[in-house]
Parts: structure tokens; C-alpha cells; sequence
């Protein structure tokens, strides 16, 4: 029964399966180099190959955490909040991002888009898939497009990802981690020829930080 009633609290957001929560610099896109506080939902089912944290993948690996508990820990830390998976719309994000407004936080939420949304956002990271494409809503919702470039052809991606965001969503290109040496070069030339776009960079790596 107990379990069942756990099950339940998942189901309607009042709990989540939390895989880690820790306080950073943000390092990718348009926030990068601000500090920010992580909470990184469990469970995805995009399953992209290079995946950094393949570890998030099985909800069942991570412990069902009330959000009571997470709002709690956040708010030790920064004033802004970024929800990460993951795939967080997985969940519904409503509980989770109202009692944070309470807390008078600002929530960014990084998302491949491939689930409806739900929940308060003040910054929508869209960060198409090839493996499960974003549903229409998350075009219109996006603050800013982050493609990550892996081979060429992800150029022609995000082009077509691109076409499909609103007028105000921010451009950004990013090179897959594995690959940044061969594609960051591609992708400064690209830009530079294409100036609707900008870099990204994994600069938490390069700083060694989480």
C-alpha cells in the first residue's frame, strides 16, 4: 500500500525522482557563466548515444524525494533554479515549480520537448532530439535553441529546428563533448557565416566543475 501511495505522489509530481542537486556555475548557453542551482530529475527515454549522464535514464535508480525537501535544500543557494534531466517533462512539473515560485526563485527548465509542458518557467532551454523530436508547443515556448552538433548533418538539424522556434528564441550551437575538437572549429566557421547563431560551450568542463 505504501508503495502504491508512493507511486501515486510520483505520478502527480508531489514527489520526484531526484538524481542530484548541487550548486554550479551555469556553463552552456545563454546564462552561461552564472551561478545557478541544479536539480536534476531521473528518468529519459530520448536515449541519445552520447549522452553524458546515461545514468538518468532509469527513474527506478533514483530515490522518490518530496518537493517539500527539494525547495528546501535550494534555498541555501542561488536565487536562480535550473531543472535538468534527464527528461523532466517526463513529470509534472507543476508542484515542483509553484512552491519554488513561492521561494521567489527564478526557473529555467532544459528540455528536449518531447513531452507537454506543465509547470512555471521564467527560461525554456529547447534542446531538440533526432531520437524524439519536441512537440509544436515547445517552438513557441522556447527562449533560446540549443542544437548540439555531433557529425554535419546536425547543421541541416538544426537549421530545420531553427524554422520551427519562435522569432525571439536565441540560436545556439553546441559541440558534442566527445567530439569538440573535430566540430568546434565547423561550428565557429558556421557561425561566422551564419550570424543568426552563436556558440555554446561546455564550460563547466572545461572548468572542471559539475
Amino acid at each position: 500500500m505504501l508503495k502504491i501511495k508512493l507511486q501515486t505522489a510520483v505520478s502527480e509530481g508531489i514527489y520526484l525522482p531526484l538524481m542530484e542537486e548541487f550548486y554550479t556555475i551555469q556553463g552552456e548557453g545563454f546564462h552561461t557563466g552564472t551561478a545557478a542551482y541544479f536539480i536534476r530529475i531521473g528518468g529519459c527515454d530520448v536515449g541519445c548515444h552520447w549522452c553524458d549522464v546515461k545514468e538518468s535514464w532509469d527513474a527506478n535508480l533514483h530515490p522518490p524525494t518530496a518537493i517539500e525537501s527539494i525547495v528546501g535544500h535550494a534555498q541555501n543557494y542561488a536565487d536562480t533554479i535550473v531543472i535538468t534531466g534527464g527528461e523532466p517533462l517526463m513529470w509534472n512539473m507543476q508542484p515542483l515549480t509553484q512552491a519554488l515560485k513561492l521561494a521567489k526563485f527564478n526557473i529555467h527548465i532544459e528540455t528536449s520537448g518531447a513531452y507537454a509542458f506543465t509547470g512555471i518557467w521564467d527560461w525554456v532551454c529547447l534542446s531538440p532530439k533526432k531520437n524524439k523530436l519536441p512537440l509544436p508547443e515547445a517552438y513557441d515556448k522556447a527562449n533560446e535553441l540549443k542544437v548540439i552538433v555531433y557529425n554535419k548533418h546536425d547543421f541541416i538539424f538544426a537549421e530545420e529546428q531553427a524554422a520551427l522556434v519562435n522569432e525571439n528564441a536565441i540560436l545556439f550551437l553546441q559541440p558534442e563533448w566527445s567530439k569538440k575538437e573535430e566540430m568546434t572549429p565547423l561550428i565557429v566557421d558556421y557561425v561566422m557565416q551564419n550570424p543568426k547563431w552563436r556558440v555554446s560551450l561546455q564550460t563547466h568542463k572545461y572548468l572542471n566543475i559539475p
